[in-house]
């Protein structure tokens, strides 16, 4: 596991904009493992900054999305598929055939789970894989539990992650309560996997995952401790908790 620390979130977001293009140039067919949330805006924006400057084509480039809420269209402002048109897809040359996004309007959720999964196997599997980490260490939508499942499924969203999630919306009471994530095992699969983590709200989380040497599912994000290719990029507010130690 390797730990960048960076002075503060646009340096954070600089830092993985320079891996992900540096894997992208290597590997024009590359697939992207692909996370929402407010963390990853600023390393999008690299993406598309490299790519207005032609350092980086996109026309080859296969994603796979981490989740989306059940119930939002794809439309609606508030979910996730609209969050990547609007920060990434938007401005780059992918072609619309290659994003996979989990539908949370799907007739059948649980045959859709099935045939994501499939469909990531099928693709090779992800090269890549962004991700944000949750306050009280959720990765995707897997939250702390009594279990993890290993492919993509259906979860009830906890009471923290659906207060947290309330900036995104209206209100509180706007939040889904349930969504699709890949499970662990999917996200475990993958060659590669950049964390990044921002803002003293994650501090105590980070110390968490750094300080133990133990894999338990009441914190889903220690599971990469196991895996033999993490890149943790943190800013100095996030990693303030082990600067203390």
């Amino acid at each position: 596991m390797k730990i960048i620390v960076t002075k503060n979130y646009d340096e954070m977001s600089k830092e993985a904009g320079k891996i992900f293009i540096d894997r992208i140039k290597n590997n024009p067919e590359i697939i992207l493992g692909l996370a929402t949330g407010s963390t990853p805006i600023g390393m999008y924006k690299e993406l598309i900054k490299a790519y207005e400057n032609k350092e980086i084509d996109f026309s080859r480039v296969r994603s796979f999305n981490l989740d989306e809420y059940v119930g939002l269209d794809e439309n609606d402002e508030t979910s996730y598929r609209y969050f990547m048109n609007d920060n990434l897809f938007n401005h780059i040359n992918i072609n619309r055939e290659n994003i996979n996004i989990p539908n949370g309007k799907a007739k059948d959720l649980n045959a859709f789970c099935k045939e994501y999964d499939e469909k990531l196997e099928k693709a090779g599997g992800i090269d890549i894989q962004l991700l944000g980490i949750g306050e009280d260490g959720h990765i995707a939508f897997n939250e702390p539990g009594d279990f993890l499942n290993v492919g993509t499924n259906i979860t009830a969203l906890t009471d923290s992650t659906i207060e947290v999630n309330s900036r995104f919306f209206n209100s509180i009471d706007e939040v889904p309560t349930t969504a699709i994530t890949l499970g662990m095992g999917g996200i475990l699969k993958s060659k590669e996997i950049v964390l990044l983590a921002n803002g003293e709200k994650k501090a105590e989380v980070i110390k968490e995952l750094l300080t133990q040497d133990k894999v338990t599912t009441s914190l889903p994000v220690s599971f990469l401790l196991v895996h033999p290719n993490v890149t943790i990029i943190v800013d100095e507010e996030a990693y303030s908790g082990i600067a203390k130690c």
